[in-house]
C-alpha cells in the first residue's frame, strides 16, 4: 500500500478488513480509471473523423469493459447501456453518409 491510513479500529479482524477493503478500492479505481481513459480515446477518435483509429479505440473501450465486468468492478448492465451508447455514437458518426449516398 502507497501509505497506511490510521483508522480507529479495535478488533485484529476489523483492521484486516479495513486493509483489504482499501486494496480493493485501489485496485477497482485502477480499473475504472482504465476503462474511461479508453472511453476518451474513443470520443477523440470519433471527433477526428478518424473511423479506423474509432474503431480500434472502441474494441479496446469494449474488452476494457468486459474485463471490469469479469472482475466485479462494474455492473454488467451499467457496461451494457455505455457500450451501446459508444456503438451508437460510431454507427451514427460514420455510417450517417452511406445512408445519405443510397
Amino acid at each position: 500500500m502507497a501509505e497506511e491510513n490510521k483508522v480507529a479500529v479495535k478488533k485484529s479482524s476489523a483492521q484486516k478488513r479495513h486493509a483489504q477493503s482499501e486494496v480493493r478500492r485501489l485496485r477497482n479505481k485502477a480499473v475504472k480509471s482504465t476503462c474511461r481513459t479508453s472511453a476518451k480515446k474513443f470520443v477523440a477518435a470519433v471527433h477526428k473523423k478518424d473511423k479506423d483509429e474509432a474503431l480500434k479505440a472502441l474494441k479496446a473501450l469494449q474488452s476494457e469493459y468486459d474485463t471490469a465486468v469479469r472482475k466485479g468492478v462494474m455492473h454488467r448492465n451499467a457496461v451494457s447501456r455505455k457500450k451501446s451508447r459508444m456503438y451508437k455514437l460510431f454507427n451514427v458518426t460514420f455510417n450517417a453518409g452511406s445512408a445519405e449516398a443510397k
